[in-house]
């Protein structure tokens, strides 16, 4: 009864309490590791690690310097590398009693490499077996003939049920893994747009003169939104009336002067510049996450990320459902069917201090709906004690 009392005293307090989510971190688990240094740097170069941080319910099978020396000796480009590192992230918790305690001796689990697109029809997909003598195996599911099995060594690191850090003998690499692809250096930003259904953007770019900007931002990571033709298609005559100025701005306004992955940027809310800022002149836009979708807020309108055209770094193109607008060259959104009672459009932030003001609360929203999953927590365990 006492302790029931305590219970609901402390209640009030515990609730008020901000609700904070446990993040692992793989560079500071592995780096207690020498031997596995080298393993721990191309989960960093890569993005790898990034995208290890953000997922939970994850398992990762670090190997040695001597594997990853071998693995370096074949001259793979990084983003090459990068497909075969992420062979090695499986999508499941697997703890060293889990690998020895398979209900029927071996099961098949996705790795990072198909959970991310990047690997066509069962390419990605490991088979973990256990082996006769207390051994557990590791085979991707398309592995060459002559590859040898991997087996597991030991534990690194453990979180039940968020991540697992094991170590493995042997290098994890499949056909498909290692298939040569364009270089996203190489890759012609404006044809492939074209083709995977953004002609009309891609057009944009070039006849605003910016396709240089575009080409040589990808050297050092580039991120750029691309909107449908359907979309851009009923935002052209607000478009054209632009001055010349006003429509790069608007070109440019599509693209993050930094490489992300569709993971990085679920894990990374806030505000971020865009190729069209200049100095004090901030044309920033705002990273929401809305469950799995990744949304861009600019103040003016949300867009809605709805493909993945490529993703390797240093080079990512995501195709959006709108046209981005910013606040510098747009009161309201001109597409949008919301109007006053006397038929104009309803009139969106008139100033800095209201947009600013704008802002503050949604994200005062957003903080309360993160704080959901942690009273609902409370209130589970409170229910399972009376």
């Amino acid at each position: 009864m006492q302790l029931r009392i305590l219970i609901l005293g402390l209640l009030p307090l515990v609730l008020s309490l901000p609700a904070t989510a446990h993040a692992h971190n793989i560079t500071h688990i592995l780096a207690g590791y020498p031997d596995l240094s080298t393993f721990n740097h191309y989960l960093t170069v890569t993005h790898l690690a990034a995208e290890i941080n953000l997922r939970r319910t994850i398992t990762v099978c670090a190997v040695d310097n001597a594997a990853m020396d071998d693995l370096i000796s074949k001259n793979y480009p990084l983003y090459t590398i990068k497909n075969i590192l992420s062979l090695h992230i499986f999508a499941d918790y697997f703890s060293s009693k889990k690998l020895h305690q398979m209900p029927k001796g071996s099961t098949t689990t996705s790795s990072l490499f198909q959970a991310t697109g990047e690997a066509a029809g069962t390419s990605g997909y490991v088979d973990i077996t256990d082996i006769k003598g207390g051994k557990v195996g590791f085979l991707p599911v398309d592995s060459s003939e002559n590859q040898p099995m991997a087996t597991f060594v030991k534990t690194i690191g453990d979180l039940p049920y968020d991540i697992s850090v094991i170590q493995i003998s042997h290098i994890l690499t499949s056909p498909e893994a290692e298939a040569p692809s364009s270089a996203p250096t190489d890759v012609n930003v404006t044809s492939l747009m074209a083709k995977q259904g953004c002609k009309a953007f891609s057009d944009l770019i070039r006849a605003e003169g910016t396709e240089d900007t575009f080409l040589q931002s990808v050297v050092g990571g580039l991120t750029i939104f691309c909107p449908s033709d359907d979309a851009l298609k009923s935002f052209m005559p607000s478009y054209t009336n632009l001055t010349s100025d006003g429509r790069t701005s608007v070109v440019l306004y599509h693209a993050i002067p930094t490489y992300n992955s569709l993971g990085m940027l679920r894990s990374s809310s806030g505000l971020v510049n865009t190729l069209a800022t200049e100095g004090a002149n901030k044309y920033d836009l705002t990273v929401l996450n809305d469950g799995d979708n990744v949304k861009l807020e600019t103040k003016v309108n949300t867009a809605t990320i709805k493909g993945t055209l490529i993703d390797a770094d240093p080079l990512s193109v995501f195709k959006i459902d709108r046209v981005l607008l910013p606040r510098q060259l747009f009161k309201v959104d001109p597409l949008s069917k919301s109007k006053s009672s006397n038929g104009a459009e309803s009139p969106g932030p008139s100033t800095d201090d209201e947009a600013a003001a704008a802002d503050i609360n949604s994200s005062n929203d957003r903080e309360r709906i993160r704080g959901g999953w942690f009273v609902m927590s409370v209130i589970g365990i409170l229910a399972t004690i009376f």
